[in-house]
Formats: structure tokens, C-alpha cells, sequence
């Protein structure tokens, strides 16, 4: 989807057309972007940027909080209209998919499923995207960011070694800044300059990693579209507007974030085994301490009780400045409902 979340509230909300739109908080707190629209990006700004950053860069964007339970429901919306192609859908996020159709239900060209698409989209939801088509993950990925927004890029199987050659080596999937910046230093900008490079000299910079660059180079993935991907963790974590020091007051906030991942089991219809708690404090120090239940761990209580005893016995809290919470649940399971429980919470998603 082209800036997903900023076209829907531009489509729900006139007064937004042509204005840059940053969604992510207010600039006066420590929120993050979660993304921008088109207006907006002219500026420089752009995802994971800080607001107040964003802000200084355009005083003039309107800052919107993020609303996922509306962005989650377009999402279903444009799931659906996935699922009239093929069943081989693998969803990457709320705004981003691969769809295997290879074997159609209407027996078209891929190119031809992209822009029906595209149409769909346009015509029901109001918004738009972008579709990249290649014969594997890592090439469709790539080509659906190659001509945003509203783009359709097509790389058939014979231009693949072409179409990968041109691209810069931070476009494979797994390479972020610190890997970039690694192969850099030998020498490694595109993916042509991976191809040029003794493999042993890659093996030496990267280690095993370097199998997957110099076959990713060639637009070589051999990773299957998993329509049923197992969900591993669920959890929910807060970015204070201020430090905080006081054991009350990050106790209140660990309350909070209890009852939240609490309810989203609930509301999934899963427990879990492992409890995670990430503190991030005040210099950006980031720590994380776990601790296993026997029993599949579902209500705020438990979940608040273990959090509680991991910050205080395992963390500097009350003697550090803490700038973020969270709360996760790992190892995770499908609940077996009772009979006097709600059954429809078995039925969502």
C-alpha cells in the first residue's frame, strides 16, 4: 500500500488532501513517525523519524495519532480482495503481502492479476498501491518499491540477473545499515560490485550471511509464500513523554501494559509460556529479562506479577531514568475454550 496508514485518513478525512500528513503523535512528545504522506516525504520526513524531528523539518504538517483498529479493518478489506486471485496469501504487515499465483482462480498473467488489483483497490477502498511481479519473494519485493506510488513493475524470469545487477546492495532483503555500511568498506555498493567480489573475501567481511548476499545478488530465492504464518510473539510497549524514576509510577504504567497484551490474548484466543519484559532507560540503554510459566499465561494478573518481579529484582528501576516499557508474550498456543467462555474469540483473527 502507497503511505497506508496517512492515505486512509486522507480518504476519510477531505480537509487532508494536499496537506502534508505526518501519522506517528504529537511533535511536543517522544512518539515516533509510523509514516508520512507523499506531501509530507518532499519535506525529508520519513518512517522511524522522530516527530519532534519531523516537526522541524515542516512546521506545517499536520500530526495525527496512529487508529490500528481502523487500519486493521482495511486491511481485512484489502485481504479479501486478494483472496478472489488465489489462497496463497502471506501478509507481511497491515499494508504488505505476497500472493503466490502461480496456480490463479481466473488463470491470468501475474502482470494481469497486479493491475485488477490495483483496480479493485482504487475503485472500492479509495486508495491506492503498489505491485511488484518477479518470480520469487526477494524480486517482487524489490520491484513492488521501484516505482511508487501506484506502480506496477514487472521482472520476468530472463531479466532478473539484469534487473538485480543495476540495484544497490542495501535493496536485499536482511542487509540494514550496519551490513551496508560493512560492505561498503570492501568495496560492496550494488549488486553487480557483490558479483565482482571474491566470494572468499565476502565469506571473510560476513561470515555464512555472505551465501545469502551473493545469491540474492543474482535474484536467486528459493523461500516459499506461507499462507498460514505462525504468529511468535505478541506484546505491547510505551515510550514516556518523560522519564521516569519513581517505582510507583512504573508500576502503574506496567499495570497498564498487562491488562493490554492481557486482553489482545483474550481477544486471539492465545496463552503463552514465556513472558518478556524490555526496559529502554533514560541513556537508551536497552534491556530485556524473560521468565517461563508452566501454565499458559493469559490474565493481567499473572502477567503483571512476573513483569513486576523481573523489575524489580532483575533492572536498575528506582535507581535509573526509564524511558520505555514493554510487555510481550512468547511461545505462544491456541487456547482450548470452555464451554462459559465467549467462543466468538476463537473466531477472529
Amino acid at each position: 500500500m502507497d503511505a497506508f496508514y496517512a492515505s486512509v485518513e486522507i480518504r476519510d478525512n477531505p480537509a487532508l488532501v494536499g496537506k502534508p500528513l505526518v501519522i506517528g503523535g504529537s511533535p511536543q512528545s517522544r512518539a515516533v513517525v509510523c509514516t508520512a504522506s507523499y506531501e509530507a516525504r518532499k519535506f525529508g520526513i520519513r518512517s522511524a523519524m522522530s516527530c519532534a524531528k519531523a516537526y522541524r523539518l515542516c512546521p506545517d504538517a499536520v500530526f495525527m495519532y496512529p487508529n490500528f483498529d481502523k487500519y486493521s479493518s482495511v486491511s481485512r478489506e484489502i485481504r479479501a480482495i486478494f483472496s478472489r486471485f488465489t489462497d496463497l496469501i502471506e501478509p507481511l504487515s497491515l499494508d504488505e503481502a505476497f500472493l503466490d499465483v502461480t496456480s490463479n482462480t481466473s488463470g491470468l498473467y501475474a502482470s494481469q492479476i497486479g493491475k485488477q488489483i490495483q483496480a479493485a483497490v482504487r475503485d472500492e477502498l479509495k486508495l491506492s498501491c503498489s505491485v511488484g511481479v518477479g518470480p520469487n519473494k526477494l524480486v517482487a519485493k524489490i520491484a513492488s518499491d521501484f516505482r511508487k506510488p501506484a506502480g506496477l513493475t514487472v521482472v520476468p524470469p530472463e531479466k532478473v540477473a539484469e534487473f538485480m545487477r543495476q540495484l544497490e546492495v542495501r535493496k536485499i532483503f536482511g542487509v540494514g545499515p550496519a551490513t551496508e555500511k560493512r560492505l561498503n568498506e570492501i568495496g560492496i555498493r550494488t549488486c553487480d560490485d557483490v558479483l565482482n567480489t571474491p566470494f572468499l573475501r565476502l565469506e571473510h567481511a560476513m561470515g555464512s550471511f555472505a551465501h545469502w548476499i551473493f545469491s540474492a545478488a543474482q535474484g536467486i530465492d528459493d523461500r516459499r509464500v506461507h499462507p498460514h504464518r505462525t504468529r511468535k510473539s505478541l506484546g505491547r510497549e510505551e515510550t514516556f513523554a518523560h522519564d521516569l524514576t519513581s517505582l510507583p509510577a512504573l508500576l502503574e504504567e506496567l499495570s497498564l501494559l498487562a491488562k493490554k497484551v492481557s486482553a489482545d490474548l483474550e481477544r486471539k484466543a492465545l496463552q503463552g509460556r514465556t513472558i518478556t519484559l524490555k526496559v529502554k532507560y533514560g541513556d537508551f540503554q536497552q534491556v530485556t529479562r524473560s521468565k517461563s510459566v508452566q501454565a499458559g499465561a493469559v490474565a493481567s494478573e499473572e502477567l503483571f506479577s512476573a513483569a513486576r518481579e523481573m523489575l524489580l529484582e532483575k533492572t536498575e528501576a528506582g535507581q535509573r531514568k526509564i524511558r520505555l516499557l514493554g510487555l510481550s508474550v512468547s511461545n505462544l498456543e491456541k487456547r482450548n475454550l470452555t464451554v462459559w467462555e465467549e467462543p466468538t474469540l476463537a473466531l477472529e483473527e
